[in-house]
């Protein structure tokens, strides 16, 4: 039985629904990871929760300036690795069970970054860098953002939402092409460029906010990356249309 025009559009806006929740996801979790390290930066000592090769940097000048090196910085990388790998051992388990990783993932996420805002909180403020607590309290933040790194790997189509980097040097490559090709009204080519072009946006407006917070909120300043991941856990249940379609 042939479809009608009227569902032939039904289908198509729900098409455009999917493309909006596949754009908007990589985009909430940009915002979260910027803000998660803007705000780790400013109170924890030059702590880089999502950008964690930043941390070599810190610990390099922070050794030549003669400064005191903070325990957190020396353990991020380590605690960001290993996080990564229970992460994929989890992964492995939940595959082997049937259950679908990202809601899991996300909600592990928002749990770490939950944890990483109760820990500031019992600081204060200023926050004592090499205090045992808020050495926890920034490898809570780590966790979190080495989760984030593993749902951009696992279920995002290996999309970067923590360091942008590879993301602009891909965008600028890419709109390089548009130049050198003179191909400025084709479509299809910047609605395909969205997925890049959005996560940049999303982590430049979140280290803002970030910083906002952290003005702002003071100790209670991580309550905005928890909400953010709580709104991006959200916008993983959203309906898959293609799945309606074949109902």
């Amino acid at each position: 039985m042939p479809e009608s025009p009227h569902n032939d559009g039904a289908i198509a806006n729900r098409s455009d629904a999917l493309d909006l929740s596949v754009v908007a996801l990589p985009c909430v979790l940009s915002l979260i990871a910027g803000s998660t390290d803007t705000i780790g930066f400013l109170a924890f000592g030059g702590l880089f929760t999502a950008h964690i090769t930043g941390n070599f940097v810190v610990l390099a000048a922070h050794i030549v300036s003669h400064h005191e090196v903070s325990a957190a910085v020396v353990l991020s990388v380590p605690v960001f690795v290993a996080v990564i790998l229970l992460t994929r051992w989890l992964v492995a388990r939940l595959d082997a069970l049937g259950i679908g990783l990202l809601q899991p993932l996300l909600l592990l996420e928002c749990l770490l970054l939950a944890g990483f805002l109760a820990m500031r909180v019992v600081n204060g403020t200023p926050v004592h860098v090499n205090a045992p607590g808020a050495i926890f309290a920034g490898m809570l933040g780590v966790a979190a953002m080495a989760v984030q790194n593993a749902v951009g790997q696992i279920s995002l189509g290996a999309v970067s939402t923590t360091a942008m980097t590879a993301n602009i040097a891909r965008f600028a490559l890419d709109v390089g092409e548009i130049f050198a090709t003179r191909n400025h009204c084709d479509r299809s080519w910047w609605r395909n460029r969205l997925p890049q072009g959005g996560p940049i946006a999303g982590f430049i407006i979140g280290c803002g906010l970030g910083a906002a917070s952290e003005t702002v909120l003071d100790r209670w300043a991580l309550a905005l990356p928890v909400a953010l991941t709580a709104s991006a856990l959200a916008i993983s249940f959203a309906p898959n249309p293609k799945t309606q379609d074949t109902l």
